[in-house]
């Protein structure tokens, strides 16, 4: 089989992630994170899932992604429609999965070119 490579370098990739953090571009991160592809990984004040509040979506809906991928630790789990409110409204699409799901789908978008949030819950 070939493979092709993609020159992804200069944004921010997912290189690892295990159940107590994550790996951006080689540098490991053990608290919950907001990645987007060209901008730096920033900390979010996101201790557990049961801790969400429209709040944290407005911060990220400031961001003006095209679609956020909500990675909600080891297994999937749903937001209540009220907490996106300021994604939806901006028709910005929000999808709940497992954390090791988020991780390979935000890293397919940004692949793809998409503007692309990766919220990421670290337990």
């Amino acid at each position: 089989m070939k493979l092709h490579s993609s020159n992804t370098e200069k944004f921010q990739t997912v290189t690892g992630y295990d159940r107590s953090g994550v790996e951006i571009n080689a540098k490991r991160f053990d608290y919950s994170v907001l990645v987007m592809p060209e901008l730096a990984p920033r900390a979010w004040d996101v201790k557990r899932f049961e801790d969400l509040t429209a709040e944290h979506f407005e911060r990220i809906a400031a961001d003006n992604p095209d679609v956020v991928v909500l990675g909600t630790g080891e297994r999937q789990r749903f937001v209540h429609p009220r907490l996106i409110a300021s994604l939806s409204g901006k028709q910005v699409g929000v999808e709940s999965m497992d954390s090791h799901a988020a991780c390979r789908t935000y890293n397919i978008l940004m692949g793809e070119g998409r503007k692309v949030t990766l919220a990421l819950i670290i337990e």
